[in-house]
Order: C-alpha cells, then sequence, then structure tokens
C-alpha cells in the first residue's frame, strides 16, 4: 500500500513540474502572451504607416499636385518667377537674451 501511494505522489508531481516548470507551463504561456500583445501594438502602428504611405503614393500618382509639394518640401524646388525666403529665426546668442 506504502509503494501504491509513493508512485501516485511521484506522478502527482511529475505532473505539477510540467504545469509550473515545463514546456506549455503557465510562466511560459504568461510570456508568450506578453510577446504577443507587443507584437498586435508593432503590427498596428506598421498598418497606420502603411495606410499613410498608400495614400501619399497615390496623390504622387495622381497629379501634379502632390509632386509639386513634395519637391519644394523635400528639394527646396521653387517656381520660375517666386522668390525664395528663408526664416532661420533667432540664433542661440539672440534667444539666450529675450
Amino acid at each position: 500500500m506504502k509503494v501504491l501511494w509513493a508512485v501516485l505522489l511521484l506522478i502527482l508531481l511529475g505532473l505539477q513540474y510540467r504545469i509550473w516548470f515545463g514546456s506549455g507551463s503557465l510562466a511560459e504561456i504568461h510570456s508568450l502572451q506578453r510577446k504577443i500583445t507587443g507584437q498586435e501594438s508593432m503590427n498596428a502602428s506598421m498598418e497606420a504607416r502603411n495606410r499613410a504611405l498608400e495614400v501619399e503614393v497615390k496623390e504622387l500618382q495622381e497629379g501634379s499636385e502632390g509632386f509639386e509639394e513634395k519637391a519644394r518640401e523635400e528639394m527646396g524646388m521653387i517656381k520660375k518667377g517666386e522668390t525664395f525666403f528663408l526664416y532661420l529665426g533667432p540664433g542661440p546668442d539672440e534667444s539666450r537674451q529675450q
């Protein structure tokens, strides 16, 4: 009878070990859930970025307005007859005096 209890106790301990520390344990499941949550948030931000890029591509493909705006902002291009003004704002010494 003692042998039977010992065997049952060993089986119980083996099952408990697997639940708490083995493959598929509660700690591992919790860790994987945190990773999934992080990946889902990163996916959501990437999807928003992709949508913005899709809109930008469509604007550039549809007309010259988007193309012109992009050239002006990123390359500093101006049209013929326009005058370019660059406002630098207060310098480092001037901003301290105010």
